[in-house]
């Protein structure tokens, strides 16, 4: 399983995770959450997998951000990450920062979408209907635009 899904264990924790150094921790977290969870009752899936990595991430997002709340001198990645190489790197950063200061449920969307699922399967992942997906993706992308015009 581990094999197979690597990359997508990989990349949800890496679009939770505010340093990079942290991406490790939360793959270990939905590693331990996978394995509790197998055999998932219908059979073993993409979307399956998508789901527990990414209620694992989410929960340690919350478990982060009451410590953050408890420890005012907690130092987020910008204070420590040095200057990006190239422009590239620098845009594909830009987004990743807005796409990750959106709230986790719609950061969830948005990564779903990215990876290429149809509306069906990220409503049965996040748990709302196809629809409900379109018009969230809608507004999201909307969201994106104005933090573009905001800079």
């Amino acid at each position: 399983m581990i094999k197979q899904y690597k990359s997508t264990i990989y990349s949800v924790c890496m679009m939770y995770a505010d340093r990079p150094e942290d991406t490790d921790d939360l793959v270990q977290e939905a590693l331990i959450h996978l394995w509790k969870g197998f055999p998932p009752k219908n059979g073993l899936t993409k979307a399956w997998v998508w789901k527990v990595t990414m209620n694992s991430c989410i929960s340690a997002d919350r478990k982060r951000r009451h410590w953050k709340d408890e420890c005012p001198l907690a130092v987020s990645h910008e204070d420590i990450e040095s200057a990006e190489n190239g422009k590239k790197n620098a845009q594909v950063r830009m987004l990743y920062d807005r796409i990750h200061s959106l709230n986790p449920f719609d950061r969830a969307i948005v990564m779903l979408w990215l990876e290429g699922m149809p509306y069906d399967e990220i409503g049965m992942i996040v748990g709302i209907s196809a629809k409900n997906v379109s018009v969230k993706l809608v507004r999201i992308k909307e969201q994106l635009k104005r933090m573009s015009h905001g800079e």
